[in-house]
Parts: structure tokens; sequence; C-alpha cells
């Protein structure tokens, strides 16, 4: 069946003996690791300087190691590259528990692994004996080479203001990566592998069941009068009690070796009497159908069905569980090799579900619709069950695979699409990046319709024989990668792309269903449907693997905030701003002059104010600058606020959504259409012309698909998603590369947003004061948990914020000075920063100076009071609510901030935890009036102290 694989198998042969070369030289070039104590010997949290990452020979001559002294991930390299080895290296453990491909694409319609080695008998663990006996995937793309190197930054950080000190951008570390080849069209065909149906293959007959040609035959149910094929006038759609047979019937003449057709299950939830694809035998009939409700004991869930002739498997596919949300496609092939059972879910590719042993002779016709559970006749007349509605829309038949068939371009497309994958370890830090890039050196454009860029079979973090409700926890590593929206919290930002789901080749596993989700598999849910022309190339978003090294909430929480800290270090810029209520000259000038004498050092001019940064019309441009430069020779930097999502535009430059689904806010404009193309235009010549250096960019693109095809910036629904994100990190990371500060509410902190909001419910400012001061202390201490302090902003509305009239409002300032201070005492002790939203930041002499004091203590301990919050007790409004700002590379470890919300004083003692201060033995700490005083620390590294905190008042601790 195979012609003319010679020549084929001869690139083969010489790639191999390339690969076998290359891995001798490589080996003579490259250091092992150097030996590594049981346990790191300081903990990177306090002090990561010896952790330094680098790629080293592997325990095996065909093995190579990327580590930095707190994970390491091993690659083998022949017969395909393929990760043999995941360890997290501060705890011991292994994290891996089996092998996959390292990446999957689908190009052109037909889904690829990117390396990855097979045959391994059991995936609840993984021994070291059992890898050399893996083998290669001819259908995967094969290993041909890698290359070290140093990280190169994704984009360029302008350093323009204050951040944390001794930052490095890029951050240091090593770069490896890994090229492969795509396999060619022969070893496709020959691995058995699932590929459009077309592939090689002429069609030979088809029906989309408009009309019932006469080659068709049916056979109907008689259990009931309402019992169809074709219902009210519509060939196909079957009407007919639940467990009852109706289908249609035909002759496969010719060279017949694959048929497929697609079905609709609508509301049928059969089991035994499921809609499937039947082929008949001299002797026996084989039968594959999908079963939307389940078995028995299946708990309703969706699956596969196969009927071999002689036994039923009624959990096809090891439980691949499809989601059956519209029609389902189903196809038989066959060959000397084997039956094969293949699906294709709605914008999937097909996969095999059941490899059946192959058949003598030829079937003779082919059935679509409802049979029995044998693929035959009968109904279960004692339950027929209630009446369902199903609809067979496709069907088509095809010869055998001919290689002259394929198509020429294809082919070529094979030999020249180029696809690495890439890594990146830190220095310092447990995290691990990685992303893909395609290459097309070919003739022709080719399309990449999904990608997954990053696949771990990892360890699970518990078993559960139950999952009726709650399914056990996902692994205890944290997963984000750059292409985030849509939410304050990392893992819900990230839920788009970041999957775990149950592994399907972990058939041991203790979950009755196997349903354990310990298979990661990052890959966006919609496109990118991205088509890469003649010589470009496609580059995938970024994911950040860092396993935990324990459980405790407070350690998980730091060694998050230290990844940001080191992956986008400008969410450690941190200014002092206020939002300028008006935006007409004369305020803004006050508000200027205002933030200069008190020390803040930046002037938004908020929503509502009127400002305009869509005006794009030289006078006003030209207004602009001139608020740039004053704001300049001041000392204070200017920036406004802008509105993307959340309204309407109309005119067809709206998002439009598929049937059923509504845009994020509400309503959108399509960032691809027009008016966003527009849009963003503006954006850049206003600050190109301005000088203007922050941007408040409210409603940010929250990942709205849109299905129209007349908008220039995108294709259709695949492609609409990633590119809108494209043009909006393309912007946001331009914005970075010229040192023009972002507020985004929302996470786009690692595609180059310097704060998002800490988070809070914007009708709280209309309490009363009192209640405001605790929401803003329980916001901090809640919103900090993995954000750092500078990553997250507050709120003090100066005026009437959403109502709530003079009782929660601080204006005039001067008559409610104890509160505005404790607003800013609340923030500035936590080193957060707050949006002071009104005209002015004083209105008297006492109040200026009031602020100036605060604003001058912040500045005089930044370094400390802008490292990690440690959460000691969260605020309650019954008792002192406190937090421990901790900087343990600097001379003040820590700064330990008391509270207390009621009306009388409070002097108490409390434990105070010194551990992440990076103090060991001992601590000096001093009051607000210099008086020190030494304690020595205890086994758990914490002290005793005695605090003696006013009413509704403020007091403060430094610690050295």
């Amino acid at each position: 069946m195979f012609k003319s694989t010679y020549f084929y198998k001869g690139i083969v042969l010489t790639f191999i003996l390339a690969l076998h070369f290359f891995l001798a030289e490589a080996q003579t070039a490259m250091g092992a690791e150097p030996a590594r104590p049981p346990k790191p010997l300081t903990d990177w949290l306090l002090d990561n300087s010896a952790f330094k990452a680098d790629v080293y020979q592997g325990q095996s001559p065909k093995e190579i190691a990327i580590s930095n002294g707190l994970i390491r991930r091993t690659f083998r390299l022949a017969p395909n590259a393929a990760t043999v080895g995941l360890d997290n290296l501060i705890t011991g453990e292994s994290l891996l528990r089996g092998v996959k491909p390292e990446a999957e694409i689908t190009i052109d319609g037909i889904t690829y692994a990117v390396g990855g080695l097979k045959g391994q008998p059991n995936y609840a663990y993984l021994r070291t004996e059992w890898i050399d006996q893996l083998t290669n995937d001819q259908a995967s793309l094969q290993f041909t080479g890698y290359e070290v190197s140093q990280p190169k930054a994704p984009f360029e950080w302008k350093q323009v203001r204050h951040h944390t000190a001794n930052l490095d951008w890029p951050p240091k570390g090593v770069h490896l990566r890994m090229d492969y080849r795509m396999p060619l069209p022969d070893e496709l065909v020959q691995s058995g592998k699932s590929l459009p149906s077309d592939y090689g293959r002429k069609q030979l007959m088809a029906t989309d069941f408009k009309a019932l040609d006469a080659a068709w035959k049916t056979t109907v149910s008689k259990a009931h009068p309402r019992s169809s094929f074709i219902n009210e006038g519509k060939v196909g759609e079957i009407y007919t009690p639940q467990n009852t047979s109706i289908f249609a019937e035909r002759s496969l003449t010719g060279d017949v070796h694959l048929v497929e057709a697609t079905i609709d299950p609508g509301t049928d939830r059969s089991g035994d009497w499921a809609p499937g694809l039947a082929l008949v035998y001299p002797d026996r009939t084989i039968k594959f159908s999908l079963t939307p409700g389940g078995h028995v004991n299946d708990q309703g869930r969706s699956l596969f069905s196969v009927w071999d002739g002689e036994k039923e498997t009624k959990i096809a596919g090891e439980r691949v569980n499809p989601e059956f949300n519209g029609a389902v496609s189903l196809r038989i092939r066959w060959d000397d090799t084997g039956i094969y059972c293949e699906a294709k879910i709605p914008n999937e590719t097909w996969r095999l579900v059941e490899k059946l042993a192959p058949q003598k002779g030829k079937p003779t016709s082919v059935r679509i619709g409802k049979m029995d559970a044998k693929g035959q006749a009968t109904d279960n007349k004692d339950d027929l069950g209630e009446l369902v509605r199903l609809h067979v829309t496709h069907f088509a038949a095809y010869g055998d695979y001919n290689q002259a068939a394929t198509n020429a371009a294809a082919k070529e497309a094979n030999r020249a699409v180029k696809v690495s994958v890439h890594y990146e370890l830190y220095d310092g830090i447990p995290v691990m990046a990685k992303w893909i890039t395609i290459d097309n050196q070919s003739k022709s454009a080719v399309t990449l319709d999904r990608f997954t860029s990053e696949i771990i079979a990892a360890v699970e973090d518990g078993s559960a024989v139950e999952a009726r409700k709650y399914l056990p926890h996902t692994p205890n590593i944290h997963v984000e990668t750059d292409m985030a929206f849509a939410s304050f919290d990392a893992d819900d930002a990230n839920h788009h792309v970041v999957h775990w789901g149950p592994d399907p080749e972990y058939n041991t596993q203790v979950n009755y269903l196997k349903l354990t989700p310990c298979l990661l598999k990052v890959s966006p849910e919609v496109g990118p449907g991205q088509l890469i022309a003649p010589g470009k190339s496609f580059t995938s978003f970024r994911t950040f693997v860092m396993p935990f090294d324990g459980y405790d909430r407070e350690r998980n929480g730091l060694a998050q905030r230290k990844m940001y800290r080191t992956l986008a270090p400008w969410t450690t810029e941190n200014p002092l701003m206020m939002h300028a209520r008006f935006a007409d000259w004369d305020r803004v000038k006050v508000a200027i002059d205002q933030a200069a004498e008190v020390g803040f050092e930046m002037v938004i001019l908020t929503f509502g104010s009127g400002f305009d940064i869509e005006n794009n019309s030289p006078e006003y441009l030209a207004e602009m600058k001139k608020y740039a430069d004053y704001a300049k020779s001041k000392g204070v930097e200017i920036g406004g606020y802008s509105l993307l999502a959340s309204r309407k535009i109309g005119n067809g430059q709206d998002v439009v959504m598929p049937e059923g689904m509504t845009p994020t806010f509400g309503n959108s404009p399509c960032i691809g259409s027009e008016w966003g193309e527009a849009y963003f235009q503006k954006l850049y010549n206003f600050y190109q012309q301005t000088g203007f250096t922050l941007l408040e960019h409210d409603g940010s693109y929250p990942g709205d698909v849109c299905t129209s095809h007349d908008h220039p910036g995108h294709r259709g629904y695949e492609d609409s998603q990633w590119n809108q994100y494209q043009v909006i990190s393309d912007f946001y990371q331009w914005c970075r590369s010229q040192g023009i500060y972002l507020n985004v509410p929302d996470y786009y902190y690692l595609a180059g947003s310097n704060k998002s909001g800490m988070g809070y419910r914007e009708v709280n400012w209309s309490l009363p004061r009192a209640q405001q001061l605790v929401h803003t202390r329980q916001n901090i201490y809640d919103g900090s948990w993995v954000k750092r302090s500078s990553m997250g902003w507050m709120f003090v509305p100066l005026t009437e914020y959403h109502g709530g009239g003079a009782a929660a409002t601080i204006e005039p300032l001067n008559e409610h000075l104890d509160h505005y201070e404790g607003m800013i005492t609340s923030n500035l002790g936590g080193g957060v920063q707050a949006c002071y939203r009104g005209p002015r930041l004083y209105d008297t002499e006492e109040t200026k100076a009031m602020v100036t004091g605060w604003v001058d203590w912040y500045k005089s301990h930044r370094s400390v009071l802008e490292g990690d919050i440690i959460h000691l007790r969260r605020p309650d409004g019954r008792d002192i609510d406190y937090w421990l700002n901790v900087n343990p590379g600097g001379e003040e470890k820590g700064l330990l901030s008391v509270y207390n919300p009621l009306d009388v004083p409070i002097k108490k003692e409390i434990y105070v935890p010194l551990y992440y201060t990076g103090l060991s033995q001992r601590a000096v700490v001093s009051d607000r009036d210099g008086v020190a005083k030494t304690y020595d620390l205890d086994r758990e590294y914490g002290i005793r102290l005695e605090v003696d905190v006013p009413a509704n008042g403020f007091e403060w601790l430094l610690i050295k």
C-alpha cells in the first residue's frame, strides 16, 4: 500500500546517524550538574544568590537537564526528545509520573505531537529502566537539535521611575531551544494516526441528507406512530422513543476503506440504543456509537461505545469523556492493520477512540442512526423511554490511501516547517518558562489552527475513589501565562488557557471514573487560527510553571510574589498617585502644584474629569502637551484615563458574539474592527505627541471573541481572540518600552502592565467613614497574598463617590483630618498606593502638614514598606489588626504596622514571626520615637512585643 518510501526512509536514517553524532559531540562539550545536597542549604525566599541556572549533561548520554538547584527538568533526546524528569529539588520530590509530547500543534487540520515517546506501561509512576524501552512515534515531530543561550527580553522595560533596586531585565538564567522537523506524509499514514478523511484518499460517495436517494434504505421502529427517519419533512431527523431503532442503510460499493457520519444527538441520552455508525460484514456487525447519557454507574456522563461483533466496550477510549455540545462526527476506517473507530468533537480534530482487530473480507453496507448495542434493529420493549429528537446531517465514504493523491503543497510544507520549543530557567527562583515558535520556510502559507505549548503528566495531589461532587485537588504547582485577562486573580485570569484534566492514559489511578485532574495542558480555548505566510513565523504566549515547596499559604504567596518581582519587575514601580477630579487647566494646575508640594509623584486625569484621550485634534494635543510640560517642570508625572470595553460603539464595530453568548462586560467594541484600529492609533499618537507618561486603561480586553468576517483585524471567530489580544499586548509592551505607567484593572502584569486593583467593591466607598477604614485594610490584607503591595491600587475618594452623603465623604478635608490620616496610614503602612480622587490633596496648612509628614515617612522607609506583606491578624473591627512588611535584603528588615479600629486605646502583647525578615538570632526593634530594644528570636524565629495603640489610631515599629 505504501509506495516510494525508500527515499523517505533514507532521510530518516541519515537523521538518526546525524543525531547520534550530535549527541556524542554534545556530551563532550557539556558538563555534569554539580552535586546537590538533599535540601538546599539556604532558603531561596531569603537568599537566592546561590541558585544559578544552566544546562547539564544528564545521567544518560542521551539526556540533558536544565537545572538551577531548585527545580530540574530532564530531557531524553533519542529516539525522540521528551521530558523524562521534573524534580522539585527543594523537597526532593519527583513531579512527573509519565512521558508526554513536549507540545501539540494542529496545522491545516492535522494534529501533531511535538516530540514525545510512547510505550510507558503504567502512568502512575515512571521507572528509569522503562525510559530505555520507550519508542518513537513516527507521526510526531522529530527532534533535530538544541541550542543553549541566555534569556532575551520579550520586550523593553524603560526604567524611568523608582522601583525595587537590583532587578535584572531580562532576568538572568539560561535559555534552551529544542528544534523539531515535521513528519513526512508517508510517516503519518504508516503510523496509523487520525488524519483528515480526505488526506490522500478519494471521496467515493457523500450526502448531506437534504434528500434521501434510492441508495439508502430506512429501518424504522414500529413501537411508536411518530417514529421516523424523516421528521416533519426534515431528512435525517430521527424522532422516536429513546430505546428504539431507526437507521438508514446503504451498500458499500467500490474500494471503500473509510466511512464517516455527523450526528447531532439533540435530546437523545441513550445508552444501549445510542446513535452511531455501523459496518455490516457477512458474519458480524461492528457498531461505533456516542452515548450522551452514559451507562449505569457513569453518573450521566457522555461516553463512546464500541461493539466489535462479539463483545461491547461500553467505555471506549478509556473514558475520553467528550462533551457533546452540538454535532459529533464518527468514522470507521480499516486496513490490514486493524479497524479504527475515531471521533471529532466540535472545534477539534479527529482522534482515535478504539482500535479493533482487522476483519476478513469487506463490509457490505453501512448503517447510520439509532441501533441497539449490537448494531441491530431491535427495541427495548420493556422500556421504550421518552420520545427523543436527533439529527443525522452528513455521510461520506472514501477509498484507500494513495500516496500520489497527497497534496503536493502539504508534502512541501511538512519538509519546510520548523517548530522550536523554548525553555527558560531563571536564577534564584523555581520557575520555568516555556513557549513554542513555528517557522514557515515553505513556499505556501499554513494555518495554525490550535496549539498546546505545555503538557505535563504530573503526580496527583491526592486520591479520591469517588468524584460525585468534588474532584481531587490539582497538583501543588502554580501555572500562569502572559495571555491572562478578565480577572484580578491569576488562576481565574488564566482559566481559558491553563487546563488541569484527567489523563486518558492513566488507567491505574484510584478514581473510579478516572477523573483525577493530573494532566496539565496549556492551550487557548479558541484558535489561534493564525495564517503563517511563507517566510514568516509564529510565537505562542509564554507559560510559567512554578512548583510550590509546601502548602503554607504565606510561603506559597511569597513564592508567587517573588516570581512577579523577577519576571515583571516593572510591577515594583509604585508612584504616589492623585486622581484629579477635573481636567480644566486651572484645576489641573492646582492638582500638580499640590502633588509636588506634598511629595506625590503622579497626577491622573480621572474618569468623569472631562479628559478625552480619543480627541486627536492638533489643538487638544497641544493643550495636553502644555499640561505634561508643566507637570514635568514640577517633578510630577501626568497621565489620563481611557475606557475600552463595557461600552457600545455600534455601526458594526462591536464584537459579534456566537449565539447564546454575551460580551464579558455586556458591551464591547471589537479591537479588530475599523474603530478598534483607529482607537489604538489614537493612543499611540497621543503619547508620542503629548509627553503624558501614564494610562489608566479601564475595561481592558477581557477575551471576547468575534464572529464577524467584516473586521479588518481578524478573519472570523477562530483568530479573533488571538488577534485582539496581540493588539493590546503589543500596545502595553510598547508603553513599557516608552516608560509609560499602566494602571489596568486586569491581570496583564506579564504583558507589561504595572498595577491592577487590589480588589474592592466600589459602592463600599459610600459607607460611613469608619467602616471604609476597616474595609480598606481588609482589602489590602486579602489582596496581598499573591500580589506584591505595589501591584494593587486602592481607592480614597476625597469627594462623594457612589453616594453616602456627608457621613461617607472626607471633604472638607480639614474637618475629617483623623479619617483622612487613617486612610493614608492604612495604605502607606502596607506599601500600597491609593487613587486619591478629588480636586485637591489639602485644604489647610494643617492638612498639608499631615499629608506631607506621612509621605515623607513613607519615602524614608520605602524599601521595606514596598517589600512583602506577612499576614498576621486580619482586620475585623473588634481588635487590633496588623501586618509586617519585610525586606530581608535591606538594612531595614521589617516594619510592623498596627491599627486600632476601636474608640478606646489597646495595649497588649502580640507575637511577631520574623523568619521572612532574614533575621535568625536577634532583632533590634525601634518605635516611632527612635527608642530601640533588642530581642532574642525564639526557635520559631519570632519575638513577643507589647504594643500600645491609641483609639482609632496607628502605631508602627521598625525592625533591623
